[in-house]
């Protein structure tokens, strides 16, 4: 099953190209932003130094047309001083009287901004506007009216210009900065930002060279994670706890070969020695009889044997074999009782089962009373005659819970970690004599885990051994 994160979304791309990619992206957005951002504020200021001195022009020539008429050398002298004052804007002044006519123009105006052009210009405009020459030089102008005396009864018109060459230039040498430095990082970007990505990815690279190089031999070998960055360590550690599990199940798998190999071989030599030293020589009926009921009987165990193998290996998902059904566990535990009862008398074991309490759950019958059949069998096995064996099931806080408990010789806590796992017998003389192949307590698990549970197994040498299967409430 494909994780939540998909890897479609990274399907054929490189690590090292995705992150040049994202750096020279990000990188270069900054730069054009930052390059952008100084050039559009390098251009307000300038306009707005502009428009403040043309308004500033603008004042003082009202306040020398109020002060001295139409004098067009005063008008002359203070745009000289000011021109000289800022060096790099030249303002040009134009006074029209009531009706039009020029009284005084500043030298050149008339050239490139005749007062006709500059009116019709300010008609479609309120207060400071563009406006261009014949020749497309251009000029930031305001139009205003001026009292030609305190009683105003005449009234002046202002025209006032400036000259914007100097401060298109000044632009025009920022734009082609912002070029070239926009250029320049497009070419030192990706440059660095490789360098960046190989440098980052080393530790990943060194890591895959590492995992390269083990294999189902060679599973004991570690990633050093050492020195690695954070993100790669974690990488590391995980993969090296992944290793530890890859070992333990190749061991796990290596002895389960092993084991099964032993167990299907003893059976088979056994039918083939019997076999052959019947047919070594003629024998009586009896005899014969005798040989194929011994063959029968190791068959039955092979036939067990591989049957119990099958249920293990079929039952690995979880939930998929269960077949549920509405049963009450007390009920379940006493039929259990009744069906081992006349084998615990034979042997002199008491077996009681404390089904007291109507408790219903939603189980597969046939396996849970399989699981718990063999944890009565298992204890059978490990009791004396005058020991007891006690089966109960009860209620718990979001969970029911199901006991077998015997007051037999119990398990040694050495084997106790191991008795859940295949073919491990804590008594390997007495299971072999009563048949076991050491599966029962594999299968149990196996059963308790298919209904979503855990069991659990407590034993006291000489005192007895209790296990526990615990379902959940949902159950």
């Amino acid at each position: 099953m494909p994780s939540k994160a998909s890897p479609a979304r990274w399907h054929g791309a490189s690590l090292a190209a995705l992150l040049t990619a994202w750096y020279t992206t990000a990188s270069f957005l900054v730069v054009a932003g930052a390059t952008g951002s100084f050039y559009l504020g390098l251009a307000d200021n300038l306009r707005r130094i502009s428009e403040q001195s043309l308004k500033d022009e603008l004042d003082v020539c009202r306040a020398l047309v109020r002060e001295r008429g139409g004098d067009s050398h005063a008008l002359h002298e203070e745009v000289e001083i000011d021109s000289a004052v800022r060096r790099y804007q030249k303002y040009y002044v134009r006074v029209l009287d009531s009706r039009g006519v020029p009284l005084s123009t500043t030298p050149g105006m008339d050239r490139d901004l005749s007062s006709a052009r500059v009116a019709q210009a300010a008609s479609s405009h309120n207060g400071i506007f563009w406006i261009d020459s014949p020749a497309g030089a251009p000029y930031r102008a305001i139009v205003a009216t001026v009292p030609r005396d305190a009683t105003g009864r005449e009234v002046w018109t202002l025209q006032v210009a400036v000259d914007l060459a100097q401060e298109q230039e000044v632009l025009g040498r920022q734009r082609i900065w912002v070029w070239t430095v926009l250029t320049a990082a497009l070419i030192f970007c990706p440059a660095v930002g490789v360098a960046i990505a190989r440098r980052g990815t080393r530790p990943l690279r060194e890591v895959a060279e590492t995992a390269r190089h083990i294999s189902s031999t060679t599973l004991s070998e570690r990633i050093d994670a050492e020195g690695y960055p954070v993100e790669v360590r974690v990488l590391a550690v995980a993969f090296n706890a992944m290793l530890e599990r890859l070992e333990e199940s190749f061991g796990r798998l290596s002895r389960f070969s092993a084991d099964i190999a032993h167990e299907l071989r003893t059976p088979v030599n056994n039918i083939r020695g019997e076999a052959e030293v019947a047919l070594a020589r003629s024998r009586t009926p009896e005899e014969y009889a005798e040989v194929l009921t011994s063959c029968l009987e190791e068959s039955v165990r092979l036939s067990e044997l591989i049957e119990s193998l099958l249920f293990l290996a079929r039952s690995e998902s979880p939930g998929e074999h269960l077949k549920r059904t509405r049963e009450d566990l007390g009920r379940l535990l006493t039929d259990l009782r009744d069906y081992y009862e006349a084998t615990a008398t034979e042997m002199g074991v008491v077996l009681k089962a404390d089904a007291a309490e109507t408790i219903l759950a939603d189980v597969d019958r046939a396996l849970l009373q399989r699981a718990l059949g063999n944890l009565v069998s298992n204890a059978l096995a490990h009791c004396s005659s005058g020991d007891t064996i006690f089966l109960s099931v009860r209620r718990q806080p979001r969970q029911i819970l199901l006991e077998v408990r015997d007051t037999g010789a119990g398990i040694s806590s050495e084997a106790l970690p191991r008795v859940f796992d295949r073919f491990y017998r804590a008594d390997p003389a007495r299971s072999r004599n009563s048949g076991g192949a050491g599966l029962g307590l594999a299968i149990v698990r196996q059963i308790v885990f298919l209904h979503g549970g855990d069991v659990r197994i407590s034993s006291e040498p000489g005192a007895g051994t209790t296990v526990s299967v615990v379902l959940p409430q949902s159950a």
